[in-house]
């Protein structure tokens, strides 16, 4: 009771800072009447200025209200566009490194020019990042206008850039891009082996519009670079004979009498978990039938290590067999395995079921057996942006997960009142028995909105249920526009015109973010064309645009007189935000809007959480069929069942996150090793520091700490320096010319002698000769055992689980094993960079130069390498470059050689460019 009462009296947390934000805002608006007098050229010369005080030790907040006035007067010039009160405040809300939950149509876009000038004065670079390469190239274009005009330089990140063209983008004040890209970036820029071929600068401040999509729905899918690991499509097509001889085991056993088995079999389903399990028979079966194909020797058991990964193979194949189904889970396309995404009956075209799962389902469908994938460098979007020194986020629906964004980002959500007052009516839920009964409901009300004349906005949850009312639609012959999520620019377009008097627009929840729906329609198109036609003149232009407007108008206040946009909704989203951000279409910068879902009882949200109690209240009520319930208690309900399910989501990326965390800390290490051997002109220091602890840990096995004499096994030592490192150090001979002689000192005089003989080996060829190939040795030892290390803890995550039932917990064992093999890559980078330089042998300057050429075309060109990211399904899509037929048919093609194909380029800006 005491937190509502003192929030009467000293206002919320959010009223306190919007509080702080008025002053601010007053301040700014202070200063317009002064900048108003200025010319183009003194407001341009005021970024310089900035830019000096700056330097001179100004901080940025101090320059904030001068700077966002500038900006304001700039975009009234150039954009004739002048920025609101409630855009200055989230201007501030994202500049102080918080989350601006801003209304659909209250000019985001616009706003994010306040923060993104001020924070380009510092030169550190902002990226602005955005959800799709559409809305990117539009809003630097749009935007860049504004930029450009105060006198700053603007980027555009898109993928299939040349290194050149990206390196120029993320030289600029500021840079628009897709998530997917700049992580991908990041990504690659870990993976160089020249410091000159890395495209970004340090992070600094990130600006990422619609928040909630990128940090959330899109958190549990991590952004992977993979390359093709070892073949085993012989062991594929072994296990698909196999598992037709295998029996599925019908019912189960009573845990007390051991009786009720229907049938005994060999392997047991578990449909919940999606998983199969071998019994004690099926392992005998499976043993015998191993050893007659000659894939294990006769005895022996499918548990030995030597064939554990029979046993992977023969689950997979039991799971493609018996789990999943043609035209259910995948789709067979021109010989190819298209996975079905299972929450929007979509084709995932490109992605992959990891663990050899899709080399089985393609053994069974005997399709072609693709080369499974290892990954070569991975990071979630979490992760990604946590690397920035400061980010600031902008959404029209951040509230409902404003606790999630605190916990794991930091991020505190400032909601900003709209400009104008919203005028829409939420009405309440209408729920039917069944599904039929909902879609007549849900027809009935779009036809009567469209007779009217009135635009409607049908949203689904799924491209399923959109295409499944297009076709109820068409039935009854009312024309419609269907969004399709993947033509950025069209869907745009849909969007931009769906508030036409009698349009009826079908979109999943989701599809045209970041465009605005306009009551009347979006004319900008017209004008622009009007203004850019050169057969007319000047005055005739200026005539057609004014008539333009003026159409527009009567339009508009047409389309208000009947009530505005109406949102109609045929489900509901498992998350409220979703249900928002529908909802926020309609209704934007004041104007009027209604909103209705219409549900049934059959919706798997109802089904789950509150189905039972409804229907148990209509067969009460006894109601008859097409009835529905409207009441405030069930739309609470349902919202307490769509809490539930955020919370368990929550919960799922909070757990990965922690798990992922492991690897990032580890991430981290090795990145910035990487980058520290790129950016260094001496390797000296670091490679005898490696050289020491290699030779300490050789000594330590054959002489131990604080060890006498009689303890010491200097024959063993003296042969391994001999056979494995090429140094003869006669440690026997001191030992016996010696009175006395400690532990240390064999220690001392063996990292002696190692020291001279790659002394000897510098002063051969020159110390600055060798660097380069140190260098690549370095990087590709760390390389190499970083992806191998990326695996293990692949594998280490699938089986911690079952820790718990040992009394463990499993998150601490993992991080306790995951630092434990950390320690070994450590070790095994350490002993094979070692190893290399002191055993390698080269006689002259053009020789090592050479062998450096050689490692980076080993560790460099890989073929097949695959990019993964979530789409906007969430969902991971994949783009392989396939290089392998054009290496057979040209032969090596070094990376900086001319093209075999004739373009002039070099092959690493032709065909060998990783795309």
């Amino acid at each position: 009771m005491a937190i509502p009462f003192l929030t009467k009296i000293f206002g919320s947390r959010n009223d306190r800072l919007l509080k702080q934000y008025r002053k601010t805002v007053e301040r700014i608006n202070a200063l317009e009447a002064g900048l108003e007098s200025l010319s183009d050229d003194e407001l341009r010369g005021k970024t310089q200025s900035f830019r000096e005080r700056f330097a001179a030790g100004e901080t940025l907040d101090a320059l904030m209200p001068e700077a966002f006035a500038v900006v304001r007067e700039g975009s009234k010039r150039v954009m004739k566009m002048r920025h609101f009160d409630v855009q200055l405040a989230g201007g501030i809300a994202l500049h102080n490194g918080k989350i601006a939950e801003m209304r659909t149509g209250e000019g985001k876009t616009l706003t994010s020019t306040l923060p993104a000038y001020l924070n380009a004065l510092a030169s550190k670079g902002v990226h602005v990042v955005t959800v799709n390469d559409y809305l990117a190239s539009r809003d630097a274009k749009w935007m860049g206008k504004l930029f450009n005009f105060l006198g700053l330089s603007v980027g555009i990140n898109l993928a299939q850039m040349s290194r050149e063209e990206k390196q120029a983008a993320y030289n600029s004040d500021i840079t628009y891009g897709t998530n997917n890209e700049y992580g991908f970036d990041y990504l690659r820029d870990n993976m160089v082996y020249e410091a000159h071929d890395r495209v970004q600068r340090p992070l600094n401040y990130a600006i990422i519009d619609e928040v909630d999509s990128i940090l959330i729905d899109e958190a549990r899918t991590p952004l992977i670079i993979s390359g093709q690991a070892e073949d085993h499509t012989a062991t594929y097509l072994s296990m698909k004979q196999v598992v037709p001889l295998l029996t599925r085991q019908e019912g189960e056993a009573d845990p007390r009498t051991g009786e009720g088995i229907i049938t005994p079999g060999d392997f047991t389903l578990d449909e919940k978990s999606h998983q199969i399990f071998l019994t004690e028979q099926g392992h005998e079966k499976a043993e015998a039938v191993l050893a007659q194909m000659g894939l294990i020797p006769e005895g022996a058991s499918l548990y030995d290590p030597a064939n554990i990964t029979l046993m992977h193979h023969l689950n997979a194949a039991l799971r493609a067999q018996h789990l999943y189904h043609r035209d259910q889970h995948y789709v067979v396309q021109e010989g190819e395995i298209v996975i079905v995404d299972e929450f929007t009956g979509r084709l995932m075209t490109g992605r992959r079921w990891s663990d050899g799962l899709h080399q089985a389902v393609e053994a069974k469908e005997g399709a072609q057996i693709q080369a499974e994938n290892q990954t070569l460098a991975s990071i979630t979007f979490q992760n990604y942006f946590r690397l920035y020194n400061k980010i600031g986020g902008m959404t029209g629906t951040a509230d409902t997960e404003a606790y999630e964004f605190q916990e794991i980002y930091g991020l505190e959500t400032v909601v900003i009142p709209p400009h104008r007052k919203s005028q829409r009516e939420d009405q309440l839920d209408r729920v039917y028995k069944t599904s039929q009964e909902r879609y007549t409901a849900a027809i009935a009300d779009i036809r009567e909105c469209h007779e009217r004349g009135q635009p409607v906005l049908v949203g689904t949850t799924s491209i399923e249920n959109s295409e499944l009312i297009a076709q109820l639609l068409t039935q009854e012959k009312l024309p419609h526009q269907v969004l399709n999520a993947k033509q950025h620019a069209r869907e745009a377009d849909i969007v931009a015109q769906a508030g036409r008097p009698g349009m009826i627009t079908i979109a999943t929840n989701m599809a045209g973010r970041g465009t605005d729906i306009v009551l009347g329609g979006n004319i900008e198109k017209d004008i622009q064309a009007v203004e850019t036609d050169e057969s007319l003149s000047e005055d005739a232009r200026q005539a057609r645009v004014a008539e333009l407007r003026e159409q527009w108008k009567l339009v508009h206040e047409q389309v208000k007189a009947l009530g505005g946009l109406r949102i109609i909704a045929t489900e509901r989203h498992e998350s409220r935000r979703i249900d928002n951000q529908l909802r926020g279409r309609s209704g934007r910068q004041g104007d009027p809007g209604s909103s209705r879902f219409y549900l049934s009882l059959d919706d798997p949200l109802m089904r789950i959480f509150a189905g039972d109690r409804v229907r148990s209240i209509m067969d009460r009520l006894k109601m008859p069929e097409g009835e529905a319930i409207e009441a405030g208690i069930v739309t609470r309900s349902i919202e307490s069942a769509q809490r539930k399910v955020e919370g368990r989501n929550f919960d799922i990326r909070k757990q990965l996150l922690e798990y992922d965390d492991v690897s990032n800390d580890q991430r981290k290490v090795i990145y910035q090793q990487r980058n520290d051997i790129l950016d260094a002109q001496d390797l000296n220091s670091q490679i005898a520091s490696l050289r020491e602890g290699c030779f300490n840990d050789l000594v330590r096995q054959y002489v131990p700490v604080e060890s006498v004499e009689e303890q010491w096994d200097l024959a063993s030592l003296e042969k391994a320096l001999t056979d494995e490192w090429l140094l003869n150090v006669p440690l026997r001979d001191k030992v016996q010319a010696s009175n006395a002689i400690t532990d240390e000192e064999i220690l001392e005089m063996v990292v002696a002698a190692a020291n001279a003989h790659f002394q000897a080996k510098l002063d051969s060829v020159g110390a600055d000769n060798f660097t380069s190939f140190e260098r690549m040795v370095l990087l590709q030892s760390i390389d190499t055992h970083w992806r191998e290390h990326l695996s293990a803890l692949d594998y280490l995550r699938q089986g911690i689980h079952l820790r718990g039932y040992a009394q463990k917990q499993p998150k601490q064992e993992y991080k306790r094993e995951a630092f434990e093999l950390f320690g070994q890559l450590l070790d095994a980078v350490k002993n094979e960079v070692t190893r290399t330089l002191m055993t390698v042998r080269i006689d002259s300057g053009d020789q090592i130069d050479q062998a450096a050429h050689d490692i980076e075309e080993r560790a460099e060109h890989i073929s097949n390498v695959t990019y993964s990211a979530p789409d906007e399904s969430g969902q991971p899509q994949t783009v392989a470059a396939d290089l392998a037929g054009l290496q057979q048919e040209w032969g090596p093609v070094g990376r900086n050689e001319p093209c075999p194909c004739g373009s002039g380029k070099k092959f690493k800006q032709c065909h060998g460019k990783l795309a």
